[in-house]
């Protein structure tokens, strides 16, 4: 299978499926020296594990994760680094009403249509559980960025019809909150909201933000490495998410240029901007502001209200969903998101080290 590796020099590739034995990811590219040890990379994990409310999927599973390779004595190597986490919890039966028919709004069908075969326990590759590898790998990213002086914060922006209000905006609330929104109040709604749909064997769908401050201007290229295309592509390879804004996204279509512009200022000997609408890049190259990326969701395509559907074989029957789910997707993707935020933005800077002659002279005649 192509297409699981990701990434130019800090370059991951995830393996496993949601109903083998374990999952896991080896980085390579990971520079020598970092400290490092399972809980730095556990407590991104314990972010999207599941079990952790009403409103994930009940399948109870630790998702402890073990380095196999690639540290000693609590410091990276520079070798390959290979992280694993063990499935515990699988319920395989549960799918086996699904082996020759096709779930609706799932990639049983284009799986099958592409290789001939699949593997129909949980979605085998398609499943969420597959972001484990992409996680780990991340908080590995986001160790080194935060060294660098750069955050990347993730969060739950809207769930349904209920969107957040930036004037009570609480980081603390993305931690504490089932919805992993920033806004105490607008998380009740929406939990509520949840609950009911629910109990009616429905799902719903949300928005995720991200907001990575601190990366420095200068980072990206300007044609088909485009840090904004390269962080579309990461957000869009996350499973339900059908649509990817930078800054301002689609309002920027109905702007004048006099609006949508954002004025070159001097704060002391650095120069900034008045306002933010390019979401911190511009021509494909970070200029310095905070990066704002919106990845839209949709609604968790398992639910268990009867669906039309067809077998392998074209007979067109009723199909009802069982197993474990969430109802919603998005809480527990956030830190999916933040973590290809920063699998592509430190991927971005180490290729970057290589543009300007000055960098390559510091580094090398220092």
């Amino acid at each position: 299978m192509a297409g699981s590796t990701f990434g130019t020099i800090f370059r991951i590739t995830t393996w496993g499926e949601s109903h083998g034995k374990a999952l896991g990811v080896v980085i390579d590219g990971c520079p020598a020296g970092l400290s490092l040890c399972e809980a730095d990379i556990q407590k991104y994990l314990d972010r999207r594990k599941p079990g952790q409310s009403s409103i994930t999927t009940q399948r109870k599973e630790a998702d402890e994760v073990e380095i196999l390779s690639g540290v000693f004595e609590g410091r990276t190597t520079g070798t390959p680094i290979s992280l694993m986490v063990r499935n515990t919890s699988q319920i395989s039966r549960d799918y086996g009403n699904i082996a020759t028919c096709y779930r609706p709004g799932h990639a049983d069908y284009t799986f099958d249509a592409k290789y001939g075969f699949r593997d129909y326990r949980g979605g085998g590759r398609s499943s969420g559980r597959e972001t484990i590898g992409r996680v780990a790998a991340g908080a590995i990213a986001a160790k080194i960025l935060n060294q660098l002086g750069i955050e990347i914060l993730a969060y739950t922006r809207s769930i349904g019809p209920f969107t957040i209000d930036y004037t009570r905006f609480d980081k603390d609330a993305i931690y504490s909150t089932p919805t992993a929104m920033p806004d105490y109040e607008t998380s009740r709604k929406a939990f509520d909201y949840l609950q009911k749909s629910r109990e009616a064997c429905d799902s719903a769908g949300g928005c995720m933000e991200c907001i990575i401050k601190g990366a420095p201007a200068g980072i990206g290229d300007p044609v088909f490495e485009k840090l904004d295309a390269n962080l579309a592509k990461a957000m869009m390879s996350i499973g339900a998410v059908k649509a990817v804004e930078i800054g301002d996204g689609t309002e920027v279509s109905s702007r004048k240029g006099s609006e949508n512009n954002d004025a070159f200022l001097m704060k002391g000997n650095h120069i900034t901007k008045a306002t933010n609408h390019a979401g911190g890049i511009l021509g494909g190259i970070s200029d310095g502001s905070d990066i704002i990326i919106r990845a839209h969701v949709k609604p968790t395509p398992s639910i268990f209200q009867t669906q039309r559907t067809v077998t392998q074989t074209g007979e067109e029957i009723e199909l009802q969903i069982k197993g474990r789910h969430d109802p919603i997707i998005v809480p527990r993707a956030v830190v999916v998101m933040e973590c290809m935020a920063a699998l592509t933005v430190l991927d971005a800077m180490m290729v970057n080290m290589s543009a300007r002659m000055d960098s390559l002279e510091q580094f090398y005649t220092k």
